[in-house]
Order: structure tokens, then sequence, then C-alpha cells
């Protein structure tokens, strides 16, 4: 094993680079604007120069590092070829032998969200883990499966895209991927200040204080559930019900160890994993009901140790 190695995580807007050494150290973690002007034809060029840069300021060869790992945003084959990133511009291409080739480095590439999952299993809250499925809960959710310390990444890259699960059969609103009833239009960020607000004018007689916020957003909600407003802790119990029950099912297939709980939502922290926990108790099949659940650590370092990961 060579002494250092590289961690990617491409974004829409910028790319974070982490400079490693292979026993999981981080020395040093940047970041560069994301190029997406031609359809993205800049990006991959862009990240090179950088790594490159990077790696001539720290007095280290090409031959001293073991290889860079990218975390993109869409779906990759296990083969590498990246399938269409709608927010990079970028079509169908091999963005592995593309970065080998800037590079003169082994390259690995996978899906950011399995990524991220690799790296919070190394280093992160899943830690001493073997198998763990991370729910990211932001904008939207997102996922990544980690099975026998491997991502599994499905034959179209799309495994792990657990916010697409059809929760409600029913639902008139459509999801950003175009179907309706997706797990994330309930229980992302967006989705529960969704659902609230839906609540709120469905319910005209019940006191909130989220009445009185002009700008409701999650945060506003699960602090107001912190402060015991009934409605608030309602949301909570939603989300944690929706939650809890798509875990049971993904249980029923993959049955990891442990499920990771990450994302800017997260932060809301034991009000919200103990929801989701209880129900999932209710839904799972007796054999996997204690599951272990624990919070992400890694926080927006999560793909670029998982980078790494993959490259080891």
């Amino acid at each position: 094993m060579k002494k250092y190695a590289v961690g990617v995580d491409i974004g829409g807007t910028t790319v974070k680079i982490g400079l490693f050494e292979t026993s999981g150290i981080l020395m040093d973690t940047w970041e560069i604007p994301t190029n997406t002007e031609n359809d993205g034809e800049a990006v991959l060029p862009d990240i090179a120069d950088s790594v490159k840069a990077k790696l001539k300021e720290c007095n280290i060869s090409i031959e001293e590092v073991e290889g860079i790992g990218m975390g993109v945003p869409g779906p990759v084959s296990p083969h590498g070829i990246v399938l269409k990133c709608v927010n990079l511009g970028w079509g169908v291409f091999n963005v592995e032998e593309k970065m080998q080739e800037l590079t003169g480095l082994k390259a690995k590439a996978g899906n950011d969200a399995n990524v991220a999952a690799l790296g919070e299993m190394w280093q992160g809250g899943g830690k001493g883990y073997d198998s763990i499925v991370m729910v990211t809960l932001g904008t939207g959710v997102g996922g990544g499966v980690i099975i026998g310390g491997q991502i599994l990444a499905g034959i179209n890259g799309a495994a792990g895209e657990i916010g697409h699960m059809t929760m409600c059969e029913d639902e008139t609103d459509t999801c950003g991927c175009g179907k309706k009833g997706c797990l994330e239009q309930y229980t992302s960020a967006n989705g529960v200040t969704r659902v609230t607000k839906k609540y709120l004018e469905a319910h005209p007689e019940e006191e909130s204080v989220l009445r009185s916020v002009s700008e409701l957003n999650s945060k506003e909600i699960f602090d107001a559930a912190k402060a015991g407003d009934a409605v608030a802790l309602k949301m909570v119990e939603r989300t944690g019900d929706m939650l809890g029950k798509a875990l049971a099912m993904i249980s029923c297939v993959a049955d990891p160890e442990a499920f990771v709980i990450g994302g800017g939502m997260s932060k809301a922290g034991k009000i919200l994993l103990d929801s989701i926990q209880t129900h999932y108790k209710k839904y799972a099949f007796h054999a996997s009901q204690e599951t272990e659940f624990k919070e992400a650590s890694l926080g927006n370092l999560a793909g670029i140790y998982g980078g790494v990961k993959m490259v080891l």
C-alpha cells in the first residue's frame, strides 16, 4: 500500500478534495468551483490540475499515491461509467478512465451518496460495522448501501435511491424525479416543511407557534417540537413513522448491521432518531428489529473519506 491517496466529492457548485494518508488520516482538504459550462467538460481537468498542484506543493510524487476516488452526483456503473449527471451537464462516459488519463493515478468512481456511506463506514458513524445503510436527510433523501464492506451500486448504479421509494399512491404533487408519492416528498427537509404547511392549512383550529413563522423550514419545526408544540410533535411522528416504515422495508432486502442517519436534517438529533427507531421496530421483520441506529459524524467530509476508501 502506498502512503497517500486522494478523495474527491463532486458537487454541482463546488468540488471538495482531500489529501489523505492511506491509514485514514486527513492531511489537507480544499475546494474548487465546479465549472459546468460546455456540458461540464472542464470539471475533471480542473480537479486533475488542482490535485497535481497540491501534490507538488506537498512534495509528493505520483508514485507515492495509491489513487484517486470520486463521488459523483449521479448513477455510476460498477465499471466507472457515468450514466448522465444532469446538474453537471455530463452524458454517458467512463469517468474512471478519463481521470486516470488526466492524472496518471488509479481512479475509482461511485455515486456520491454511496461513496459518502462508505466514508461513514470507514471512519465515521458506521465505523466498526461491515454492512450499513446510510440515509441522508437533506433537501432530498439519499441513501448508500454497503454490504460486506463493498458499495452495492446495482447494475444501473441506482441502488440506494431510497428517496424515490413510492410511499403514497394517492399523492397529487409531483416529485423532482417525475413520480408521485416518493419518500423524499414527505421526509426530506423540504418534504417535512411541505407536509407541515398542508397540515396547518387543513387544521386552522389547531394552535401552533409554527403559524407565526414567516419562513417555515424543517429546523423551525423540530425546534418547536422540542419545545412541546403539539402540531410540530405530530409532524415529527409522521416523519419518523414514514422513515421507520421505509427502513423496515429496506432491512427486509439488505438486513444491515446499522442504519447511519446523516444530512442537514439529522442535526435535529435525538428527537428525530428516536422517532425513526421506534417506528422502525414496529414495522421491521422480527429478525431485524434490533438493527442499530447511528448518527453520521463526518458531515460534508464523508464523500472524500469514501473516495479514498474506494481506492483502498
